[in-house]
């Protein structure tokens, strides 16, 4: 076998010797011989790479002779396997219970227009609103969403006035970066709306679907909250899921604040072209960074996106 070997590549090397006198031959003849000599090189060269090809896969047959026990189509029992981010893993769930509850799961993009972030949610330039939500504009004017309600002006002229839906999703502020604070952080956005919605059918969906997240009983109440996109707007609470007389999530108190909610606001609906004399709806927003630091009892939101290795395997909190 080692004379094939070294037999091939005598006659490559002669070849290229013979490529190189080329410029001593008349130039006439000069374009034919090396178009000859150029195919005779590549099929020596074919040739060789046939030879190592056959000599490899006859080393493993014979290896695989010696030792039939070997398979190697069987994967590498002590190779590391990828998993889930902790924030999918939520996410997942959450697509899961509201789907069930016949939610429509929308993926809104992450970049929006001024009028799909702040002025269809009936934030106009001049509302104090905006000042809180400071955050990275591109040079067309867009802008990257400060919240997944961005979504809510597309899904109404999408779905008319009859449709429930949310919308998960990463988001951007410019934030003063701490434990608790990131510039990158996730939400789901949700919409229900129809001709007989109240604040009961939110109470309802709220209680339905923390109780599946948390897989236990969970209880909501409502308090007064302001967000500009709703009318009457709420800040909603949930029962701790984590403790039953007080504990370092809810701090004492029982209750945990999860997320803002209220009814539509009647310049939404019509910015979306639902007429808020005939339908009625509410939305709810939270966080879904927030809800995967509760699960996983993590006290530090910068750990999401720092790609540390062990955090994502469970040995960081």
């Amino acid at each position: 076998m080692e004379s094939v070997e070294k037999e091939l590549k005598e006659q490559i090397a002669a070849v290229k010797a013979d490529m190189q006198n080329l410029r001593n031959i008349e130039p006439a003849k000069r374009g034919s011989e090396g178009a000859r000599l150029n195919k005779l090189k590549t099929e020596l060269e074919d040739k060789l790479q046939t030879f190592y090809r056959d000599r490899e896969e006859r080393e493993l047959n014979a290896k695989l002779e010696r030792d039939p026990l070997i398979d190697i189509t069987i994967p590498d029992i002590n190779a590391k396997h990828g998993g889930l981010h902790p924030i999918s893993i939520i996410m997942n769930e959450v697509e899961d219970v509201f789907s069930q509850m016949g939610f429509i799961i929308e993926d809104g993009p992450e970049i929006a227009t001024e009028f799909e972030c702040f002025d269809s949610l009936n934030c106009p330039k001049s509302h104090p609103a905006r000042d809180m939500q400071d955050t990275f504009w591109l040079s067309d004017g867009r802008v990257l969403r400060t919240q997944t309600s961005a979504h809510q002006n597309y899904m109404l002229k999408k779905y008319g006035p009859e449709f429930r839906a949310i919308c998960p999703g990463r988001t951007y502020r410019n934030e003063n970066v701490d434990a608790t604070h990131d510039t990158t952080f996730f939400q789901v956005e949700g919409m229900m709306v129809g001709s007989d919605v109240s604040i009961a059918n939110l109470i309802y969906f709220m209680r339905e679907a923390l109780t599946a997240v948390f897989k236990k009983d969970i209880k909501v109440r409502l308090r007064p909250g302001y967000f500009p996109f709703v009318e009457p707007g709420f800040e909603l609470d949930a029962s701790c899921p984590f403790c039953e007389n007080g504990c370092p999530i809810c701090k004492g108190n029982k209750w945990i604040e999860f997320c803002g909610c209220g009814m539509i606001h009647p310049k939404v609906l019509e910015m979306g072209g639902v007429d808020p004399k005939k339908y009625t709806g509410f939305a709810f927003g939270f966080g879904l960074t927030r809800l995967a630091m509760m699960r996983y009892g993590i006290s530090d939101i910068r750990l999401f996106n720092s790609g540390n290795l062990e955090f994502l395997q469970g040995g960081v909190r």
